[in-house]
């Protein structure tokens, strides 16, 4: 609860990571189930398959309450799951595949251009995405009593970070979020080509910053789905793949958080106004173990399923220290 009595406006960010992102739905669901009116949400981000969670959470939110946005997290996470015997076939297959290639076995490969696993993966999550969310109606959800949403790409042919926000998250534009280069098709949003949000913003920070009076959170939360930090060197190829992995995609998110924590110094040193900058405290939820980067594309129920409880028992712990 801020000073003046009011609820304390509180943004999340999601980062991306794959299968690995059933651990921010986790996170949120119990965020969400325990929600206190001493915070209030006043926006959310993400990218990949954070931006997926980061839309659920959004839409049941601004349709109806956090018991919605569970539900939608529960829903889309089971439809993106492995659950029949091809589908878990083709699974383990791309799971070996590449935790072969991690290993510095030479494989084949091919363009996702030259392959139809990568339309019909595309074309999959996009009906997920529009059997669970009106994307028609979101315009019209959007205003100035609804968080920020925000959704992070990458421009590959201006080579900018480009994010798209509020009424301007379509299908198209969670899909771009979401396109990686080695499994799937680059996607056409405004006459540009766009990929993965992992190259960009990861997850988006800045535009949850600045916004309006009203939407400036106090707090950031961070649900960081790749390790901070990890003890040893990585002496094999596959550590060393693992941990170049975690440190790219983390790029982004610490240059992001620097920012943040050092215009928060420049206003405790009196550098900047009080009455034009506000502090933002930031704290991260992090998955806090470690898994090979091979797994981000293991769809199976059973480790989705073991990503959303850790997730929930990381956000049970971050609560119970607040």
């Amino acid at each position: 609860m801020s000073d003046d009595g009011d609820p304390t406006p509180v943004a999340i960010a999601c980062q991306g990571g794959g299968s690995h992102t059933a651990f921010t739905a986790g996170v949120l669901k119990r965020l969400l189930r325990e929600w206190d009116d001493e915070y209030e949400l006043v926006g959310i981000s993400g990218t990949s398959g954070g931006a997926f969670n980061a839309l659920a959470a959004w839409y049941g939110l601004v349709t109806a309450d956090a018991e919605r946005s569970i539900e939608l997290l529960d829903a889309i996470w089971a439809d993106l799951a492995a659950e029949t015997i091809a589908d878990r076939f083709t699974n383990d297959w791309l799971v070996g595949l590449n935790r072969i290639e991690s290993s510095g076995v030479p494989c084949p490969r091919f363009s996702p251009y030259q392959t139809p696993g990568s339309r019909l993966g595309k074309a999959r999550i996009e009906q997920t995405l529009e059997r669970h969310i009106d994307f028609d109606a979101v315009p019209d959800l959007c205003g100035r009593t609804a968080p920020e949403l925000v959704v992070g790409t990458v421009d590959i042919n201006a080579g900018v970070f480009e994010t798209f926000t509020n009424e301007d998250v379509t299908p198209e534009a969670v899909l771009a979020s979401a396109a990686v280069p080695e499994l799937f098709e680059a996607v056409e949003v405004h006459g540009h080509y766009h990929w993965d949000g992992l190259f960009s913003q990861n997850p988006p920070i800045d535009d949850l910053l600045t916004v309006d009076a009203d939407h400036k959170p106090a707090e950031l939360w961070v649900i960081q789905i790749n390790p901070q930090s990890r003890e040893g060197e990585p002496t094999s190829l596959e550590e060393i793949a693992d941990r170049r992995n975690e440190l790219s995609g983390n790029i982004s998110l610490n240059q992001e958080l620097r920012f943040v924590e050092r215009v928060n110094a420049w206003i405790d040193q009196g550098h900047l106004p009080e009455s034009d900058f506000t502090r933002t405290e930031i704290h991260r939820i992090e998955l806090g173990r470690t898994y090979r980067c091979s797994t981000k594309v293991d769809r199976s129920p059973a480790f989705i399923d073991e990503l959303m409880q850790l997730g929930e028992e990381r956000a049970a712990a971050f609560l119970a220290e607040r």
